[in-house]
């Protein structure tokens, strides 16, 4: 096969269809398939028709259908990198977010746990206001230390807790005005408890 012209080797004539082309690599390719070298051979001459047929349309000569391939032609479409959505979040609010170790959130939630519990363990009486006040306190100073340890700027956890603190104990008095309609619920107690769980979200999940 090696002295024949490629259309020769693939039994046609140069004026042949590319349908036509197609049929004859496909036919030699089915009678020739345990034949190592003719596969070759074959393979080589089907390329070398279709390199010929890509100079002549190049050449204007030839118009060639949109669904033959050539062997240069041949790419590989690499996948686009994912692009990910734009975040709507903005600079100034992702300048105070963080994203806490575990222990940023067990430590400060250990010590709120307990600050609720000593609150929880207060009887209502008009001396329990001085030990819920030693209270808050305590925990306004534990928020302070958290924040502080992260990058160590001072005035802006005093400025976070402050802010904290006022929003907790501004929404667990209006809750418990409503419970205590219902409850025994003691609204001062349940403002500190209230004001703790901002706290240590404050405490663990801003900077």
């Amino acid at each position: 096969m090696s002295d024949k012209s490629p259309y020769e080797t693939l039994g046609l004539t140069e004026d042949a269809s590319f349908d036509e082309i197609q049929q004859a690599r496909q036919s030699l390719t089915n009678q020739h398939s345990g034949d190592r070298r003719k596969m070759e051979a074959i393979e080589t001459a089907y390329d070398a028709v279709l390199m010929d047929r890509l100079r002549l349309r190049q050449q204007g000569k030839l118009k060639v259908p949109d669904q033959i391939r050539f062997p240069e032609k041949t790419t590989v479409t690499e996948p686009k990198p994912a692009v990910a959505p734009p975040n709507s979040m903005p600079n100034w609010l992702q300048s105070y977010l963080d994203t806490p170790s575990q222990t940023d959130i067990l430590l400060p939630m250990g010590v709120y746990l307990v600050l609720m519990s000593c609150v929880a363990l207060l009887r209502p009486t008009q001396d329990s206001q001085s030990p819920l006040q030693v209270t808050l306190l305590a925990g306004v100073v534990a928020s302070i230390y958290f924040l502080n340890r992260k990058e160590g700027k001072f005035a802006r956890s005093v400025l976070l807790t402050v802010a904290g603190l006022i929003s907790g104990l501004l929404l667990g008095g209006i809750l418990g005005a409503g419970l205590a309609n219902v409850s025994q619920v003691n609204g001062d107690q349940f403002a500190a408890v209230v004001a703790f769980f901002v706290l240590w979200l404050v405490s663990s999940f801003l900077r």
